[in-house]
Formats: structure tokens, sequence, C-alpha cells
């Protein structure tokens, strides 16, 4: 029999075949045969590559290899040096004793049964103007912080802070994935911002709270070693007197140098359109709102507090901080892996495929896009590449909406923030800065994203039948 041609090939491909296949070997590697996370995830993105170079014309097996180390550097480049802060800001809060100086200023405030609000509140309103991963990145050792004060309910803590960073990150302008859509369907930002905060609202409550307090009875997650801080380190610090801790300005400043910096930036990209003079500032809060600079500047403000705080020689100090950037650099890896396997998803053709597949279904708009953005971000892991795919298919049918197009915007966020699992950088994020095993990344991580989309759907759905504001 000869060869068989290739348009036979390219039409008999369905690119669900490289997802089912990658799905497969990722779960077989990291699930069966519980290999390291970094090299499960390479090895899984070299095999789509290979399953791209059959079926994906102009896709060649040197590609295969290629792409999987250009997809890991690009992921890399984007959260490789704000982790590696992350993990030196992390170590000196935890340390120096201003994580828990934090923790004990909530508890003052809200009372210890209500440090769970306390999390979900700070970690809500951060993500407004902040990266997702930057919130979750300063709200972690927060989280450890309050378990080892209170001794419980770390699964909790670890839930309403990504819980809260997650529904702001899809629904509430500034945040850049609802920003570009709503430019994508030409929805104003004032509605935009108002109809994502009534939208996020519902779904934080739901997941955060409501899920956050019914797993944590059932799901104990033990606080472990993790950003090279032990557990009995924590303790010893948790035991501190309040007067031996850092004060509390102090103990925010790294919180609120990246915050402010990385605010700026947003803030006078969002409103320059309608106060010119701020287009001046641009050049400046640019550089320095860059989470990279941003975030670098944080660390060091933490840094001089864990060498005030911490009775500790300088050469040690050094030593300590070195240790946090080796940990941060697996954390780093493991997450730009899980990234690069993500893209080598992308580049068979899933999300245009699902995309083209879904379009024609004869389901209300606001429900296609849904389905749309949440069957993308299933099968590449990119919320923000589900979000901008589902806003490129609809934008031309916004005409045909009996409702504001801001409702648009909330159900592709929430169809897009669907069921974060392997093939998404930052489950592996949640996972290594968390403490959590892969079991237990599912059960927290991945159903609270998954009940933020549906519930985002439910809300926008009731409401926009209420008040369609068209």
């Amino acid at each position: 029999m000869g060869p068989i041609p290739l348009q036979a090939v390219e039409f008999s491909h369905s690119p669900l075949l490289t997802f089912v296949v990658g799905l497969l070997v990722v779960v077989a590697l990291l699930v069966w045969l519980d290999f390291p996370a970094f090299i499960g995830l390479v090895i899984a993105g070299f095999t789509v590559g290979l399953v791209n170079a059959v079926f994906v014309p102009d896709f060649t097996s040197t590609m295969a290899a290629t792409e999987v180390a250009g997809a890991f550097g690009d992921n890399m480049a984007g959260i490789g040096i704000p982790i590696l802060m992350a993990a030196v800001i992390g170590k000196a809060m935890l340390e120096s004793g201003a994580a828990q100086r934090v923790v004990r200023g909530f508890q003052n405030v809200l009372g210890e049964s209500n440090s769970d609000i306390a999390l979900l509140g700070s970690s809500s309103v951060l993500a407004i103007p902040v990266f997702f991963d930057s919130v979750f990145y300063l709200m972690a050792p927060l989280a450890r912080s309050m378990r080892a004060r209170v001794g419980r309910d770390y699964t909790l803590f670890i839930v309403t802070v990504g819980t809260g960073a997650a529904a702001a990150h899809v629904f509430v302008p500034p945040t850049p994935g609802p920003l570009a859509v709503a430019a994508e369907v030409g929805s104003d930002l004032g509605m935009t911002i108002l109809i994502g905060i009534i939208t996020a609202i519902p779904a934080v409550l739901i997941a955060g709270l409501g899920y956050g307090r019914w797993i944590n009875a059932r799901l104990d997650i033990p606080l472990r070693d993790t950003m090279s801080t032990t557990t009995e380190e924590l303790e010893a610090v948790a035991e501190r007197p309040t007067s031996e801790l850092p004060g509390i300005l102090e103990s925010l400043a790294p919180i609120i140098v990246a915050v402010a910096l990385i605010g700026s930036a947003t803030a006078v990209d969002t409103f320059q359109q309608w106060f010119p003079v701020l287009a001046t500032l641009e050049p400046i809060v640019g550089f320095l709102g860059d989470k990279n600079v941003a975030l670098m500047f944080a660390a060091v403000v933490a840094s001089i507090s864990f060498y005030r705080h911490d009775d500790l020689m300088q050469s040690e100090w050094s030593d300590e901080l070195t240790e946090a950037l080796k940990s941060g650099g697996n954390i780093a890896a493991i997450t730009a892996a899980g990234g690069a396997f993500g893209a080598l998803l992308a580049a068979s053709g899933i999300g245009d495929y699902i995309a083209g597949s879904l379009q024609e279904v004869g389901i209300p708009l606001l429900v296609t896009a849904w389905l749309i953005a949440a069957v993308v971000r299933i099968a590449q892991g990119s919320a923000t590449a589900a979000m901008l795919t589902a806003a490129g298919i609809m934008a031309p049918l916004v005409g045909q909406l009996s409702v504001h197009p801001a409702y648009l915007v909330m159900v592709i966020g929430a169809g897009g923030n669907i069921c974060s699992w392997y093939n998404d950088s930052g489950f592996w994020l949640v996972k290594e800065i968390g403490g959590l095993t892969q079991e237990e990344t599912l059960k927290t991580w991945t159903v609270l994203t998954t009940l933020i989309a549906v519930s985002g759907l439910v809300t926008t759905l009731v409401f926009s039948s209420v008040f369609p504001f068209a």
C-alpha cells in the first residue's frame, strides 16, 4: 500500500486526538508513575509536539523539541523573576515575623473566627489592580502564617486566598483579561467594572466561604515545608510576642510597595484617556509598575526587614535569601513547564477546533460564549487565551445581544476560569507555593475555579434578565 496523502491525514485528524494523548501521558506520568512534576510535564510537552508533527501541517519533529523549549522560555520570561522575588518576599515576611504581624492585625480587627473573611477580602481587593500570580505570591505567606497562628484551617485559608484572586482576575477590570475582552466586544469600562463587581461577589462567597468551609471540614491540609521555610520555623514565629515582631506598617511594606507600583501603572493606563496629563507619567510608571521591577523592590524591602528583625550575621542573612532563590527556581521551572505543555496543546489547533464546533450550536449567545471559553480553557490551559478566543468569535455577534455587552464580558471571563488543571501554569503555582499535593490542589484550586465559572454564569444570566441595561 502506498503512502497516505498528506491531505487525507490532515482531513482525518481531529485536534481532540492530540488533547487525549496529552491528557493520558500527563496523568500516567504525574499520577500513576509519580514522576517529578517538571520532568513529567516536559515529557508530556514533547509527546504532544510529536503528535503535532504527524498531523499538523508545517509542524516538524524538530519543532516538537524546539517549541517545547521555546514555550518554556516564554513562560519563564513571564514568571521567572516574579517567582524568585516572591520566594524572597515569602521567606523574609515569614521568618522576620512580618506575615505573623499582619495576621494578628487582621485578627485584632475582625476576630480569629473571621480569619477567612480577612484573607478573602484582602486577596479580592488586591487582585483588581494586580495580576493573579502577584496576589498569590503576596497572600500565600499570610495564609501560611494564619495556619501557624491558629493551628488549623489551612485548607480554608488557601481556598479563600485563591478564590479572591481568581474571581477578580476574570471579572473586574482593570485586570488585563476582562479589560481586553471588554475592548474586543465594545463594552464601556465603567459598566463593565460595576457588573464585574456584582458578578464577583456571589462567586467569592460561594467558592471562597461556602466551598472553602465545606472542604475544610473534610480535608485537613497540613502545613508543609515550602519556599525554603520549615513548619518548625513558622510555628516558632507564631509563638513570639507581638512586641518582638515588626510594626504593622513595616510588616505591610512589601505588599504596599508591590501594589502601589503595579497599581500606579494600571491607573495611568486606564485613566489617561480622561486625564491626558497622566500620559507624561507613563514611561516612569511603566517601568516601576512592571511586575518584575515592582516585586524586586518589594523583595528588597522585605529582605531589609528580615535582616533587622532576625539575629543573623550578614553572611547568614545572605545564605537564607539564597536558599529562598533556590526554592523559587524549582517552583518557576515547574510552573513554566506546565505552561509549555499547555502551549503545545494550543499549537495543535484545539482552541480553534472547539470554538468552531461550538459556534453554530443553537443556544443563547451568553451561554454559547461561556461554553466556548470554558472548553478552550480546559483544552489548552490558559484562561487569558480562552477569554480572548471567545471574545474574538463573539464580537461580531454583539449586535444580536438583547442585554449590555458587559454581560458578555462576564460569561466569557467565567468560562475562561473553569477547571484549572495540569496544563495551566496557575495550577502548578498554587500547588508549589501553597505546599499542596496534586490531589489537594485538584480538590481545592481546581474545584474553586470551576465554582467561580458556574456561579459567574448563573449570576450573569439572572442579573441580565432582570436588569438588561440594553
